[in-house]
């Protein structure tokens, strides 16, 4: 099976092979993938790191054999970028700039040298809000997965990735991960809070901070207060979310 890496800052993964189709995700810089399906102008890929699938343009990536594929998959390279925007330097002093959260332990597999502060993925709880608030202000972007525009399930995804533990892609895969809790008053700060729809369907989902507030990503990444009901949004007076579940996955 063939495979690619992503050697750019960003880019858009597709539902379908047209740049007017749905984003339902990006690639980051470094980021591994399969493909299983190549055309003139696209390929169908599935993300190595969370499985997700879809439509990425060909100029937009770099194939990988089998082989240099296993080399990295076979070595601990879970290093990822924990500046907000550092750069990687590559041919003829050209930088590439990488966003935080990107996966720099495949710069060398580039030929690129990375110019940045990094975290090792580590899981440390109590460091997991500090790592959402990095975030805070993000504008919300379907899709998304940078401080420059990012959805619920790719806040919560994004941030426990930088603390070395991996989500699925969507809120309702998510969900099903972890321990559930009976109480706000049993979670910590770091647990994930699950909203549905009226339908009963899984479709937000943010970080529990202390003090019962919770940061995600709503018109913009926010802070609001959590309770037994949902989130609270103060400006606006009235509850945006109706509350599931609580799981505590770290």
């Amino acid at each position: 099976m063939p495979y690619g890496i992503c050697h750019l800052s960003l880019c858009p993964v597709r539902s379908l092979a047209d740049h007017s189709s749905e984003m339902c995700t990006q690639l980051l810089y470094g980021d591994l993938f399969a493909v299983l399906e190549n055309r003139k102008e696209w390929s169908r890929i599935r993300l190595t790191h969370d499985g997700s699938e879809g439509w990425v343009c060909n100029r937009q990536y770099i194939p990988l054999s089998d082989e240099s594929f296993r080399s990295v998959d076979e070595i601990d390279t879970a290093v990822y970028s924990s500046d907000l925007v550092a750069f990687s330097c590559a041919d003829q002093q050209q930088l590439v700039p990488v966003l935080m959260g990107s996966s720099v332990g495949q710069a060398s597999l580039l030929g690129h040298r990375f110019e940045g502060a990094t975290t090792n993925g580590t899981s440390n709880k109590p460091n997991i809000t500090a790592t959402a608030l990095m975030y805070l202000h993000a504008p919300y972007l379907r899709g998304g997965r940078s401080p420059f525009g990012i959805d619920s399930p790719g806040l919560a995804q994004m941030v426990y990735r930088m603390h070395g533990i991996r989500l699925p892609r969507s809120a309702a895969d998510q969900a099903a991960q972890g321990q559930a809790l009976s109480f706000i008053e049993e979670s910590e700060a770091g647990d994930l809070a699950f909203f549905d729809t009226r339908e009963g369907d899984i479709d937000h989902v943010g970080i529990i901070m202390k003090d019962n507030y919770i940061i995600h990503a709503f018109g913009k990444v926010r802070i609001d207060r959590l309770d037994h009901t949902g989130i609270f949004n103060a400006e606006a007076g009235l509850y945006s979310h109706s509350l599931r579940v609580i799981k505590k996955i770290a």
